[in-house]
């Protein structure tokens, strides 16, 4: 068993028996539940969008390489630069060299979870780089020292008092605060951040192709600000968030917000083509877009996984997920949790390492169901599997049991022989990788095979 699998092990078990963390979650991911049926009255037909969009990213996936050329000459012609990082290192360093050059104190930076999966704020801040999440729920996480627990919502697992609390012991605001008041103190303390900052440094929803822009979507207008009122602007995103045409966003938009928080529609829909252009009042001066591989590229090789990478990160995943709603964001202790990142993560990392994100699951089929792409989530996870046997990963005792499980299915002498005390002796207490975290076996006294016999039998 790996480092992480036992790590995971031993957080997961402690979460789902911690009833008040259950509680906050499922009441957040109940109201979500409440509006999504809202978000899909817009759509004539739901299942048909999502057919369709699953389509448009597939022949943007397929063609990744022209669609992200395309891009790049495009943003270029409007002075835009960019810049392709194979991993996080060249990524990280990429934004230091540009803060360094502008001699940069202070990062406003939008949600954006491909920072997060590149440790951005951690390799600035050993820069003395202050690095500042504008995002309300980024902000929450970042004041107390935890990565985001959910894709959308970051501090889901978080009550209002408990925000109260930490604003209390942070900022040094009265502990007894409303939403909105909270919210308003928040908001006080970023604004002031906007105009310090020399860079700002956001996400994309979209890499537009045709155009050579990116796409924005967001509800509290921080993307917006963060990269108009610094100097300059960096994106960085994971290359597989190329659609072909700028057109396609009046099918993603919609879906995103449906599927992501049961809106219409976000608050904030931003297309950003390049610095500001002659002529214009605002924008920054200087922008760049850097182009994150990072491992995609390893499931772009699998046919058989290759169509993850459709993912739009609404999140409707995570919120359908038992396994999620039960331990929780952080026991996945990865970037992208839920289905999508037991789907990705064992790809995008080391599969011997990673492997066991794709057992914590179910196999209901759920994830399946609700995500907006259709995304065949649990398939993925069983080809994971199947990779990490094919790549050797398996335990030497894993393997053992198995081949005795197949033998013993594939012979009926086998299956028929002993009595029940004996089957589940063997079961529980030979082979505990079941009962670890199970309630123990119970064969049935007979096989169906012997009381077929039987029944035939009693017939002659």
């Amino acid at each position: 068993m790996s480092e992480h699998s036992s790590s995971f092990m031993a957080k997961s078990t402690i979460k789902a028996a911690d009833l008040d963390h259950r509680r906050k979650v499922n009441f957040n991911i109940g109201k979500y539940n409440a509006s999504v049926p809202l978000g899909k009255k817009q759509f004539t037909d739901v299942h048909l969008a999502r057919e369709r969009a699953k389509n448009i990213k597939w022949r943007a996936i397929e063609k990744l390489d022209e669609h992200l050329l395309q891009f790049e000459a495009n943003l270029t012609k409007r002075g835009g630069k960019v810049i392709w990082a194979e991993d996080a290192k060249q990524a990280v360093e990429a934004v230091l060299k540009i803060c360094k050059a502008k001699n940069c104190k202070t990062v406003v930076k939008s949600k954006s979870m491909v920072t997060e999966e590149i440790h951005l704020n951690d390799h600035l801040e050993e820069h003395g780089i202050e690095s500042v999440e504008t995002d309300l729920g980024e902000y929450i996480q970042q004041l107390d020292g935890e990565p985001p627990y959910h894709i959308v919502t970051p501090a889901m697992h978080k009550s209002r008092e408990d925000i109260a609390k930490l604003f209390a012991e942070k900022l040094h605001v009265p502990s007894n605060l409303s939403a909105e008041q909270l919210t308003l103190v928040a908001r006080d303390v970023l604004r002031e951040k906007y105009v310090q900052a020399e860079v700002g440094v956001t996400g994309a929803n979209f890499i537009l192709a045709d155009i050579g822009g990116i796409a924005v979507s967001e509800n509290e207008g921080n993307a917006r600000l963060s990269n108009a009122f610094p100097k300059t602007h960096i994106v960085i995103t994971g290359i597989e968030k190329v659609i072909p045409s700028m057109n396609d966003l009046a099918l993603f938009w919609p879906l995103l917000a449906t599927y992501g928080t049961g809106q219409w529609i976000t608050s904030y829909n931003t297309i950003i083509s390049g610095p500001r252009q002659p002529g214009e009042p605002d924008g920054p001066d200087e922008m760049y877009v850097i182009l994150l591989d990072n491992g995609r590229t390893n499931i772009l090789a699998n046919e058989r996984t290759r169509e993850s990478l459709y993912c739009i990160r609404c999140g409707a995943c995570l919120n359908a997920c038992p396994v999620y709603k039960n331990i929780g964001g952080h026991a996945y202790e990865t970037t992208y949790s839920g289905p999508i990142g037991a789907v990705i993560t064992p790809q995008l990392k080391d599969m011997g390492e990673w492997k066991h994100l794709s057992y914590a699951s179910s196999l209901c089929g759920n994830c399946t169901e609700v995500c907006a792409v259709k995304i065949n989530l649990h398939e993925i996870l069983l080809e994971n599997r199947h990779d990490a046997v094919e790549k050797g990963t398996a335990p030497w005792g894993e393997k053992v049991a198995w081949k005795v499980w197949k033998q013993a299915s594939l012979h009926r002498g086998m299956m028929n022989m002993g009595n029940q005390k004996l089957k589940n002796w063997m079961v529980n207490k030979v082979f505990k990788g079941w009962t670890t975290n199970r309630a123990d076996l119970n064969f049935a006294g007979k096989t169906f095979n012997q009381m077929w016999r039987e029944k035939e039998e009693s017939k002659k």
